[in-house]
């Protein structure tokens, strides 16, 4: 599926986004810009079943296969950075040797959900498009109040099938066994998706891990000026 992209600048270098579930571009609004005027063209994607882009016919078609299947027929290879987040960072990962970035950057990375996790979060997924903004607020204390606005148009345009593809994944041994590339991984504080064993585990590995101290598991949204930094000698 060839997906639905947005752009911000237009340098030499290119820069790649990818979203959560339940999201979709939106959610870089302040990284596509701040990426864009140190010089990047930044291209970020809907991932299929999100935002503008297109729903599968069957649950079972949203899976991390057809969502790397989609970022390879859509973007272009060899850009100079790639970030995702979530599952965009599970994606990203399924994907990275086929576009072959010079530098990837994982963001609380859904490369397993344990099983009590797993059954919070589907839960939470099965009530979502009754969230109302203020049930997003006191989920996100720490976002700006467009990102409410955005993340309650978001969530009405989300195919919630997609959340359906979780149930099969848990449990799922989805960890990389190394970096493909050169690789950052921005953590939340704490991060329900990647314990402190987790983190030794990549570390051995060979990915670098930096955590944002204090933010949540959308990092940049929680903390834009931590998440910057975070990318230092990355970006």
């Amino acid at each position: 599926m060839r997906l639905h992209t947005t752009t911000w600048g237009s340098g030499d270098r290119v820069a790649l986004l990818v979203h959560g579930i339940m999201s979709d571009h939106r959610t870089w609004r302040r990284v596509g810009p701040a990426l864009a005027e140190q010089g990047y063209r930044v291209v970020a994607v809907d991932l299929r079943g999100h935002g503008a882009s297109g729903r599968a016919a069957r649950p079972e078609e949203y899976t991390p296969e057809s969502y790397a299947d989609d970022l390879v027929e859509t973007l272009s290879t060899g850009a100079e950075l790639a970030i995702g987040h979530s599952l965009g960072a599970l994606a990203l990962a399924t994907a990275v040797e086929r576009l072959a970035p010079r530098r990837a950057v994982y963001v609380d990375p859904a490369w397993h959900l344990p099983a009590g996790t797993a059954s919070t979060r589907a839960e939470l997924f099965t009530h979502a498009k009754r969230l109302t903004r203020e049930h997003i607020r006191v989920f996100n204390p720490r976002w700006a109040e467009e990102d409410l606005d955005i993340e309650i148009d978001t969530v009405g345009l989300w195919d919630e099938r997609t959340a359906q593809s979780l149930a099969a994944l848990v449990g799922r041994d989805m960890w990389p066994a190394k970096p493909a590339v050169p690789s950052l991984v921005a953590l939340a504080d704490p991060s329900l998706l990647v314990t402190a064993d987790d983190a030794r585990m990549l570390t051995g590995r060979g990915f670098e891990l930096r955590t944002v101290v204090g933010a949540g598991h959308t990092v940049h949204r929680d903390d834009f000026d931590g998440f910057m930094t975070a990318l230092k000698g990355w970006i």
